[in-house]
């Protein structure tokens, strides 16, 4: 799992460039399904501010029902998401 969060972290963070609109349709199909995996393990693990904070997390990112947000925000929400995705990878390994 700490793989994936990476590769998903990197994925956020290439979305500050300029990238094809299939690319941000590939990114929220695979956060999505990382965010839910990650809100599962932390529901297991009986921690509900994670579990509910990734559970959100796969319903902002989710492909269905587009959130339109703008460009600024959706970097800035894409940063700190990366972040946060880096810093629990961090966590995880002490």
């Amino acid at each position: 799992m700490k793989y994936f969060c990476l590769i998903v972290a990197a994925m956020l963070l290439l979305c500050l460039a300029a990238m094809p609109y299939g690319y941000y349709m590939l990114l929220r199909f695979v956060a999505m399904i990382c965010f839910g995996l990650l809100a599962y393990q932390y529901y297991e693990r009986e921690q509900p501010v994670l579990m509910v904070t990734f559970g959100a997390l796969a319903l902002l990112f989710q492909p269905f029902f587009k959130i339109a947000l703008g460009r600024t925000i959706w970097n800035i929400v894409d940063v700190v998401v990366a972040i946060l995705l880096f810093g629990i990878v961090i966590i995880k390994e002490k």
